[in-house]
């Protein structure tokens, strides 16, 4: 009887790591569980199986290959570019701090909201920090999702670098957990006196559904450089979009429309 090759292609991806159990918890699934995927008792559930092929970045269809063409296509994967070692990849990030501009200004927690990417017709807001370390500017941003079912809660953690070039502000974020993708953000800096809102559109796609590469508006609400953060993550969740929690002016400025004489989606400042 031919052995199941799930169980030995797994095997493999899970040796670029330390451990089954870092593997694990990074992807979020019972350690006991997972070993019965290792050892071929049972397969994963379609549920499962996503998270797996996010989580090591390869498709179904690849995982299912027979193992000696699987270690070929994993091995190429995993496998440096000439020259593009990790020295490389940080001059790209130090050119673009060099040429960022001041972002002291925008420094401070904001609420983020925007269409949800995974939720039909629902409004994410979270919470949302931009903050200074040894000159350079970073982003972090929390989402708490009140799901229906088993789920309960979902909290996803997302970090990254931001950037103040060609007069718009960048922020490329991913998911700490499964680090299967990354966020844009584009927005228009503030001119006001006093800091207000900052919009702009961002770019992505869900975690867990469909997989879509996908375009939003995206507003930031500015709420001051101290908060009670407990007091406000509270208030973010999942909400409809005629939901009296969302603010109807905050709903008309995300509202995602191509305008009649435009081919894309775009924005004007707030």
């Amino acid at each position: 009887m031919l052995r199941d090759p799930l169980s030995d292609n797994l095997a493999f991806l899970c040796s670029y790591y330390p451990s089954i159990a870092s593997v694990c918890r990074r992807i979020g699934i019972n350690r006991q569980q997972f070993n019965k995927y290792l050892s071929g008792q049972t397969v994963p559930s379609r549920r499962n199986m996503r998270r797996i092929c996010d989580f090591f970045g390869v498709s179904e269809s690849e995982l299912l290959l027979d193992h000696r063409r699987f270690t070929e296509i994993a091995g190429l994967k995993r496998r440096p570019i000439a020259g593009d070692g990790p020295t490389e990849i940080l001059t790209h990030i130090e050119e673009l701090y060099r040429g960022s501009g001041d972002l002291g200004r925008y420094v401070g927690y904001y609420f983020r909201y925007f269409y949800s990417f995974g939720h039909a017709g629902k409004i994410i807001k979270c919470l949302a920090a931009i903050y200074e370390r040894d000159g350079r500017y970073y982003w972090r941003s929390v989402e708490r999702l009140k799901l229906d079912g088993r789920y309960g809660v979902k909290t996803s953690k997302y970090t990254g670098a931001l950037f103040l070039l060609g007069d718009r502000i960048f922020a490329l974020e991913y998911e700490t957990l499964l680090k299967s993708s990354i966020t844009q953000l584009i927005l228009y800096p503030s001119y006001r006196t006093s800091l207000t809102f900052l919009i702009g559109v961002q770019t992505g796609m869900p975690l867990l559904r469909g997989r879509k590469p996908a375009a939003s508006i995206v507003l930031l609400e500015y709420l001051g450089r101290s908060i009670d953060q407990r007091k406000a993550l509270k208030t973010c969740g999942l909400y409809d979009d005629t939901d009296p929690m969302i603010d109807p002016s905050i709903r008309s400025m995300i509202s995602n429309h191509v305008k009649p004489d435009s081919f894309v989606l775009e924005t004007d400042e707030a």
